[in-house]
């Protein structure tokens, strides 16, 4: 599971950002163009990487920060950092066994992880190998299918469930068409030179695959068994979900005995609906600009969401990168935040010990950012420790310039910048 990776040879990767490059020479370009690319024109993920601009940290200092902690409590749980593995569909065509050592070092790094459910390993093997990792579910488009898909997750054991609820049409991921991607992959004269081309993924990866546990499936949509990853006429069996509503998330709250949170929310009132139907968690996310493209960021809706839903932990997944976006989301309101594509990438170059190397890198930024923030726990983040220096330096007149000032005024303008 390590892909033969020295740990040595991660000593030029020192940010997650390092990651993609490495990965971009690994991967075939439709495999690295279906993880990398958004939908459309990619406004909703650049837009939600330019929304950690639009916060400045506000250091105190001669704080004593010498002992200073990450550890975060969720769900009753404590983890090492304020951060997780978020769900990622097709893992393990990225990277050898991707989701069980993706799961793997997140248990070792004591940070959750959520399991896709558009993934190609049976969710069974993956809770084997970490009995806290979630499992992320898309609602099949039937009632029958989602009991039979409930019921299975919980007879494997799972202790929490997210569902997903930003994807009721598939998105124009005009990428995927761009860079040959589809799902299950057509064979062609260009698919074969694009694996022959990078030897180290067609052999490392897709045919040790192959050998060792057969041709990948869609393992997890359904209780059931979905299509093959590579073939030439069959269609991936994804059930149209424009007809689901919240009375579906209601009986799935009565079928689920345990953790349930809503993932893909933006909208205040979708959070506070959510919890009065028994979302014990939320996660605000806009799917890393994937789904709608042109929806806000999740960061700057973020406090508006937790504001709404105040004895709810709120989460955040989309565009975090470095520890001081963990931060920032964290002043926020943000119990604890995801990060997806940077640690598959990690996956695809070093297996289990690259994800490791991920969690340690981002793990060292939180801390070593606390310090210079001068706080000493996690839960002394707050909102004086943000100013919007990089909207009100542009001069945008939503940002007075006594705006930190005046934190009343200042922050109900954040709050209510739906559209910004």
């Amino acid at each position: 599971m390590q892909n033969g990776m020295n740990p040595r040879r991660f000593a030029s990767i020192l940010s997650l950002n390092d990651f993609e490059q490495a990965a971009r020479r690994r991967l075939p370009r439709p495999v690295f163009g279906y993880i990398a690319g958004a939908s459309e024109d990619n406004a909703s993920a650049t837009a939600t990487r330019e929304s950690f601009l639009a916060f400045s940290l506000v250091p105190r200092v001669l704080v004593d920060v010498s002992k200073r902690s990450s550890s975060t409590l969720l769900f009753g749980k404590h983890y090492a950092a304020p951060f997780g593995v978020a769900p990622m569909g097709l893992s393990a065509l990225s990277a050898y066994r991707g989701d069980i050592v993706l799961a793997a070092a997140a248990a070792r790094g004591n940070v959750p992880m959520i399991m896709s459910g558009s993934s190609l390993i049976r969710l069974e093997e993956v809770v084997a190998v970490n009995p806290d990792a979630w499992f992320q579910a898309y609602l099949p488009g039937e009632d029958v299918r989602i009991a039979a898909l409930v019921e299975r997750v919980k007879a494997a054991g799972y202790k929490t469930l997210v569902i997903t609820v930003d994807t009721p049409v598939a998105a124009n991921r005009e990428n995927n068409v761009r860079t040959g991607f589809s799902a299950p992959l057509r064979p062609s004269i260009r698919l074969a030179w694009d694996g022959v081309t990078h030897p180290t993924w067609l052999f490392g990866t897709f045919l040790r695959t192959i050998v060792k546990h057969g041709m990948p499936h869609f393992e997890n949509n359904y209780a059931e068994r979905g299509a093959p990853i590579l073939s030439a006429s069959v269609l991936r069996d994804f059930s149209d979900r424009g007809h689901l509503t919240w009375k579906h998330f209601a009986a799935i709250r009565k079928m689920w005995p345990g953790t349930l949170i809503i993932k893909g929310i933006v909208n205040h009132a979708d959070a506070r609906q959510a919890v009065d139907m028994g979302a014990d968690g939320v996660i605000v996310s806009n799917h890393g600009g994937r789904q709608l493209d042109g929806t806000v960021a999740p960061l700057r809706v973020l406090r508006h969401i937790v504001e709404s839903v105040p004895n709810t932990p709120v989460m955040l997944d989309s565009g975090v990168r470095r520890g001081t976006d963990v931060l920032k989301a964290i002043a926020l309101g943000a119990k604890l935040v995801f990060v997806g594509r940077p640690f598959g990438y990690a996956a695809t170059i070093g297996g289990q010990a690259g994800v490791a190397h991920a969690i340690k890198i981002l793990h060292e930024e939180v801390l070593r950012n606390m310090g210079l923030l001068g706080v000493a726990s996690i839960g002394d983040i707050g909102r004086d420790y943000l100013f919007p220096g990089e909207m009100q330096m542009r001069g945008d007149a939503r940002f007075p310039a006594d705006a930190h000032q005046e934190p009343d005024r200042h922050w109900g303008l954040v709050a209510d910048c739906t559209s910004c």
